[in-house]
């Protein structure tokens, strides 16, 4: 019966994700066809658009690996993607803990410790936001005042060198209501999680640089301003908790910062075209993801294997 239940629960988790990503799926679209402007499709710039899409899945991966070796956790590159894959799923979910939550259930049971598995999540997330800030600051000086590209620079050591301070993690961990067994990571660790962190935000620029090519766009925006914008975009809409995977909030600060470039078509039509990429390869990963967990639980369950 537990094992009935659980193949029912997954299969409504699956169909209620399905309907959010169809969901985005279809509004992107209809947008996208709406657009009056001539596009001229390179299958060869898109086709290096979504390779370099997995290449910033592996590194984030082995970035959160980096991370949970550092407080003496192990954890295997093949589970830690199958377990990535799926927790990119709970973006699609109304509320911004379902990714969190199902990476710390989903890690706990590949034997992480559940203070360890919660304390990378919000130490990926702290990377993640304090790389990207520095990406900002350094790819795109003209886009704000020094004050702003100051605080931003502050945000970015901030961020990164709080998981090596045993007293602030240890303060988070009682903030968040978590075992007192936070500890600071050491710097090795979160020197490596955040080096790889940062290089994947800079292939996520070159992806969404090379879609613009893909798309036939004009070749007036600089690689460099392509992976400020895509990282202050992309990090606006995860701290938007109204928004589901960031919907709307991602693609208005691009199309605001993309305009000068590309005018107001072409901002649009790469904007939504950069929502439309990311949600097909998170759905169809996270998916294959879920697949081969449930062709591995069977494997296990065969007495046969």
């Amino acid at each position: 019966m537990p094992r009935r239940w659980r193949l029912v629960a997954q299969l409504l988790v699956t169909a209620v994700v399905l309907a959010l990503v169809a969901r985005t799926v279809a509004s992107n679209w209809y947008s996208y066809r709406s657009l009056e402007f001539a596009l001229v499709v390179r299958p060869g710039w898109l086709l290096l658009s979504l390779a370099s899409l997995f290449v910033v899945s592996a590194l984030q991966i082995e970035s959160w690996r980096r991370i949970l070796r550092g407080w003496a956790q192990s954890l295997r590159f093949v589970a830690g993607a199958r377990i990535w894959f799926l927790a990119n799923l709970g973006r699609y979910v109304p509320g911004k803990v379902w990714s969190v939550a199902g990476m710390v259930v989903l890690a706990e049971q590949e034997g992480v410790q559940r203070w360890a598995a919660a304390a990378s999540a919000v130490a990926v997330q702290a990377i993640g936001i304090g790389t990207a800030a520095a990406l900002v600051a350094a790819a795109t000086p003209h886009a704000a005042s020094p004050v702003r590209l100051a605080a931003a620079v502050l945000v970015a050591v901030a961020t990164v060198g709080l998981l090596a301070w045993k007293g602030a993690l240890a303060w988070l961990g009682r903030l968040l209501g978590a075992s007192t067994e936070w500890r600071a990571l050491p710097a090795g660790a979160v020197l490596a999680g955040s080096g790889l962190t940062l290089l994947s935000w800079c292939v996520y620029g070159f992806a969404f640089w090379a879609l613009g090519r893909g798309l036939g766009l004009p070749p007036a925006l600089p690689l460099t301003d392509a992976a400020g914008v895509f990282a202050l975009g992309y990090i606006l809409g995860l701290l938007a908790l109204f928004a589901p995977g960031g919907i709307g909030v991602r693609e208005g600060v691009f199309y605001v910062l993309l305009t000068p470039y590309l005018g107001s078509g072409g901002a649009l039509a790469l904007s939504v075209a950069s929502r439309l990429e990311l949600t097909v390869t998170e759905a169809v990963a996270g998916l294959g993801a879920l697949a081969l967990g449930r062709r591995k639980g069977r494997e296990t369950l065969d007495p046969r294997s």
